[in-house]
């Protein structure tokens, strides 16, 4: 079975625009998220829960929710996820804690080297996110991270959640470009390189975590962090 590697990466034909998926990739969503997890089981007295479990309990209720139609606000999913993840567990958190939860991905920065590589890609191409979110939960991230994006394409926008095409040609559409002109740069296995593989487009794995990736979905570079992005999409 072949592993991916940055020999797998070619600049030809040279992409117009490239895209990002925002939590994880460029923020840091699972640092804030077992922040906020953790607060509130410290709160229930629950030494015996830990905070990944509560958040891959979540992961697999998004999986399920994200899926569902009619299109839910992915508000919505968090509050319905989490209160979901935390019952699995045998613990019921307050509606305030749930709300807190379900707005902290607002809170959350950029991962350190994040708005450094980024500058540097628009000085030659076009950037733009994909994200699983809703336009008034990811504005307060991107401004955040610092760095002004020609698009930002929400699930709200397309009325779907990755990792269903509906939300790439919905943003293909939106630029004007057509999917051989991007690279796709994401964290999420599931939710990113699973639907960059099924649609054909060139991508990079950021693989942030030291997760194994699927090898049903390559071909993809992977990279430890978007310094290792940056050194692909920007040659000496």
């Amino acid at each position: 079975m072949p592993e991916p590697s940055t020999s797998m990466f070619k600049l030809d034909p040279a992409p117009k625009v490239i895209t990002f998926d925002c939590y994880g990739t460029l923020v840091q969503w699972h640092e804030v998220l077992l922040r906020e997890i953790g607060a509130i089981l410290a709160e229930h007295d629950a030494s015996g829960v830990s905070a990944s479990a509560i958040l891959d309990s979540f992961s697999a209720q998004g999986r399920r929710l994200t899926a569902e139609r009619p299109h839910r606000l992915y508000k919505d999913i968090l509050r319905i996820g989490f209160a979901a993840a935390f019952g699995e567990h045998g613990l019921t958190p307050s509606a305030d804690e749930i709300e807190g939860i379900a707005s902290s991905p607002m809170t959350m920065g950029p991962h350190p080297e994040v708005p450094d590589v980024l500058r540097r890609l628009r000085e030659r191409y076009k950037l733009a996110i994909f994200t699983n979110s809703d336009d008034d939960l990811i504005a307060p991230t991107v401004a955040r991270i610092g760095v002004p994006f020609d698009y930002v394409i929400t699930a709200e926008q397309a009325q779907a959640y990755k990792p269903s095409r509906q939300l790439f040609e919905y943003a293909y559409r939106t630029m004007g470009v057509t999917p051989n002109e991007t690279v796709h740069v994401a964290m999420g296995m599931y939710w990113d390189m699973k639907a960059r593989h099924e649609l054909g487009l060139r991508g990079i794995w950021v693989n942030r975590r030291g997760e194994t990736g699927n090898p049903d979905w390559l071909p993809y570079a992977e990279v430890s962090d978007l310094d290792g992005a940056g050194a692909l999409l920007l040659p000496p």
